[in-house]
């Protein structure tokens, strides 16, 4: 039997940890490099800017300042401020893990369209998880002049374990509800239906997995590497395909008259014969793309009856938006 807490062990797995963060590092910096364009057009006003896009944001770059931290704090050969770094580090990674529940769950929010119940349960549900996030930074560490390190002296790692169980529980709700939404409930066969959803069934399945696997690990408790082994790989995880999400909705464009809302369309073909002319209700669609949402446009129009269908009178237009960024953004 393996003795977790020998020093072989303990050596082998801190060099696993440090070359496995490493590498996180290096994908999560591809990530984010080649999805800068979509940042770029933010911030520039060629997309426009809408609040939860505030939870986008704050997403990746925690990350990747934590990402950036935790390689410091391991390579570093000078003595540095532990406490202060390590401290940084935690929060920025726990909040991470937070933030994309809260990027997926506004996508939630926005297919149940502003539903009072799910809004009021969902946040309910992010003030608890935010509740634990902001007491796991509560830790010490030092720097150990004979190592040359910095070393980790006391961590509540319960704590951290409860977090991971809280999110791992918040992905997988998260999940049904779109499921129950857009699979069973709506069947619908739209564009944007089918790509939220198998969208939903991957991206969902990938963040619970790795919080799942995180959350073992810790309650395993085989010694004090392996129990953070794979708090990083989950946060990576989660906030890739959290950010992945919201850039795909986002830019989403349909190229028919096909779109998602909780009322029901209806297209009319109305016909008559004889002297009293034709009556038709046609309806003109397109897909419109605007860089804060998915828009698409329904047009109507009405021949007068008693007109010949060689020379059609317009009689009515109506217009209908439907703006599932919008939907999000009133949350």
């Amino acid at each position: 039997m393996v003795d977790w807490n020998s020093l072989g062990e303990l050596t082998v797995d801190s060099e696993i940890f440090i070359k496995l963060n490493h590498a996180l590092l290096g994908l999560y910096a591809w990530e984010w490099f080649i999805s800068l364009p979509f940042d770029y057009d933010v911030i520039t006003g060629r997309k426009p800017f809408r609040w939860p896009l505030v939870f986008y944001f704050a997403n990746r770059y925690l990350l990747l300042s934590a990402m950036a931290g935790i390689a410091v704090a391991l390579d570093s050969k000078r003595e540095l401020n532990c406490q202060a770094i390590y401290t940084f580090n935690q929060f920025a990674g726990d909040a991470a893990v937070g933030l994309a529940s809260i990027n997926l769950s506004l996508r939630t929010l926005a297919i149940w369209s502003q539903n009072r119940w799910i809004k009021y349960m969902l946040i309910a549900i992010i003030l608890g998880h935010w509740s634990l996030i902001l007491q796991g930074f509560n830790l010490k560490a030092h720097w150990d002049h004979t190592l040359n390190t910095c070393i980790l002296t006391v961590s509540n790692n319960r704590l951290l374990a409860a977090t991971f169980t809280y999110s791992m529980a918040f992905d997988l709700l998260v999940f049904l509800l779109n499921a129950y939404k857009l699979g069973v409930r709506r069947k619908s066969s739209s564009k944007l239906s089918k790509m939220i959803f198998k969208d939903g069934l991957v991206y969902f399945f990938i963040a619970f997995l790795f919080n799942l696997v995180a959350t073992v690990f810790m309650f395993l408790n085989l010694n004090s590497i392996m129990v953070i082994m794979f708090n990083v790989p989950a946060a990576v995880a989660s906030t890739v395909v959290a950010t992945r999400a919201v850039r795909r909705l986002t830019n989403f464009t349909t190229t028919g008259p096909e779109m998602y809302s909780t009322g029901n369309t209806s297209g009319n073909y109305r016909s008559h014969s004889g002297n009293r002319g034709i009556s038709a209700s046609r309806g003109g669609a397109r897909g419109l793309t605007h860089s804060g949402g998915v828009h698409v446009q329904m047009e109507t129009f009405v021949r007068a009856e008693g007109d010949s269908p060689t020379s059609p009178v317009e009689l009515k237009t109506n217009t209908s938006d439907y703006d599932i960024e919008a939907k999000g953004a009133a949350f």
